[in-house]
């Protein structure tokens, strides 16, 4: 049988450890032990024992940054991140074992938890920056690209942690997008001439809406886009 490569049997037997004695309890010494590799090595693929709970979330953060550097010009803004926050579930669809593991460990210790957190806000920075740029100019192109930026990754989240709470099971790819597809009608451009959420409306049509008080914003648009929409009665 081939052996797995260095740093997967460290974040192997991390978490095998993990499970059997607990974060806090658990020392870089016997991680490397049971992996059968020396200390030195351990230190060479991660910078901190937290850092073997996240092993993924710098590669998928580079590979976010790269794919909105090479958006084209004609790219929808907020299509985009959405797409771009999509690799984020991917990068957890690869090993619903191994997130779920994660979830339920990070839950528990303080700690991971503020790293996760840090982890998450690097990742909504990242799409506000693309957004700043793609905003600019525009009246309040800063707030716009910063309030897309942190919806994209509320609704992204909501729907990952939903799938991870249910162990994994079912497609998380449906529920992450059906989110998204929130973000999307309430923030999206629809292209030219395709009708998209602003269909043409007679001067004289007026729609009234009455919406229960406190409800989510991306409700209410969504109840106006189908007011919009409705064909009138003859």
């Amino acid at each position: 049988m081939t052996k797995p490569p260095m740093r997967d049997a460290l974040v192997a037997a991390a978490f095998q450890l993990f499970l059997e004695r607990g974060y806090e309890q658990t020392t870089v010494d016997e991680i490397v032990a049971l992996a059968g590799v020396g200390r030195r090595s351990f230190f060479r693929y991660f910078p901190s024992k937290e850092d073997v709970v996240f092993p993924d979330h710098e590669r998928c953060l580079a590979d976010m940054t790269a794919y909105l550097a090479e958006s084209p010009e004609a790219s929808e803004p907020v299509g985009r991140v959405c797409a771009a926050a999509r690799m984020v579930l991917l990068m957890y669809a690869e090993n619903p074992a191994f997130s779920v593991q994660r979830y339920r460990l990070t839950k528990k210790v303080p700690g991971l938890r503020a790293s996760e957190l840090s982890v998450v806000w690097r990742y909504e920075r990242a799409l506000a920056a693309y957004l700043r740029e793609r905003f600019a100019g525009r009246p309040d192109g800063m707030l716009r690209a910063d309030v897309v930026a942190a919806a994209v990754v509320a609704a992204h989240n909501n729907a990952l942690r939903s799938w991870l709470r249910s162990d994994g099971e079912g497609d998380a790819t449906t529920a992450v997008d059906h989110a998204l597809d929130y973000v999307k009608a309430a923030f999206g451009t629809p292209p030219p001439g395709s009708g998209g959420n602003e269909p043409e409306v007679e001067s004289e049509d007026v729609v009234v809406l009455v919406s229960r008080r406190g409800a989510p914003m991306w409700r209410v648009v969504q109840e106006i886009e189908s007011a919009l929409t409705k064909q009138p009665e003859n």
